[in-house]
């Protein structure tokens, strides 16, 4: 479910170096809220429609699990599992092989099937990517006549665990110290995807859902966040900084998410779209 931009390759995933520079993913950290997490993935996929489905991508497919059960809701078609993140894809590929199933390490802005697609999902990975005006376009024109591009990107960008996160990084010492740590990029409202789908000559789906997540205590919103957001700040600290930012973030955490007698109730807004092609 990762989207950094590197360059595309094709290797078996026990032959996947980790590019210099890049910044991992965790298999482990993002598993820990795994049923949270694909949730929205099956919510998404049952809103795609059916017909002769042959070849299908999996765009930010992480460790894999989810991409296996697109196996099995188009049993006779090639299904791509595409990740940029050479960690996820050694967890993908330990599980038994399927043989309509292939995985492949490249940046999902850039790589390119040898043959058009008739389903593309892609479940929280595209807001890593940037410019999405040109990426709608690149991952349109890899669709197959009656094609169809699944979406579903965390909406999160104003939400309270990402701004308290956006504010502190912002002060003193973590703005000298994580100098060049971006955030990931805001992503669109949800009229401009609608409106610049349409304007692709697609039918267009769209809504938005919030899952309300009851964890223990705010604690584990935090391991949550660092699945996923936390990841390009703490990658840009040695540990004794990133525990010291760690213990800040978790302050402002319990502040805004303080446990009830049935633990925290954490608010999580995705945005979703199901865009099909007719020519």
């Amino acid at each position: 479910m990762t989207g950094s931009a590197e360059k595309p390759t094709a290797k078996p995933a026990g032959k996947i170096a980790k590019p210099a520079g890049r910044i991992g993913w965790d298999p482990s950290q993002y598993g820990r809220f795994e049923r949270e997490r694909a949730q929205p993935f099956f919510d998404l996929v049952a809103r795609m429609p059916d017909g002769d489905v042959r070849r299908v991508a999996d765009l930010g497919c992480g460790p894999g699990t989810l991409t296996r059960t697109l196996v099995a809701r188009w049993p006779d078609a090639l299904v791509w599992g595409v990740d940029s993140s050479a960690e996820m894809l050694r967890t993908a590929l330990a599980e038994r092989p399927l043989p309509n199933l292939r995985f492949v390490e490249a940046d999902l802005a850039t790589w390119e099937p040898d043959a058009p697609l008739d389903r593309i999902v892609s479940n929280a990975a595209l807001q890593w990517l940037p410019d999405h005006a040109h990426l709608l376009e690149r991952l349109i024109g890899r669709l197959a006549s009656r094609g169809a591009l699944a979406v579903q990107m965390p909406n999160t960008d104003d939400a309270p665990t990402h701004a308290a996160l956006a504010a502190l990084c912002d002060e003193s010492p973590w703005r000298e110290k994580l100098r060049g740590a971006a955030l990931r990029p805001r992503i669109e409202s949800p009229a401009w995807y609608a409106d610049r789908l349409a304007g692709l000559g697609l039918d267009v789906e769209l809504w938005e859902t919030t899952y309300y997540h009851r964890l223990e205590r705010p604690s584990d919103v935090v391991e949550w966040i660092k699945g996923s957001a936390l990841r390009p700040v703490l990658s840009k600290l040695d540990a004794r900084d990133a525990e010291a930012f760690l213990a800040a973030y978790d302050a402002r955490i319990e502040r805004l998410f303080p446990a009830g007698p049935h633990g925290v109730l954490l608010p999580y807004p995705r945005l979703f779209f199901v865009a099909t092609r007719h020519g």
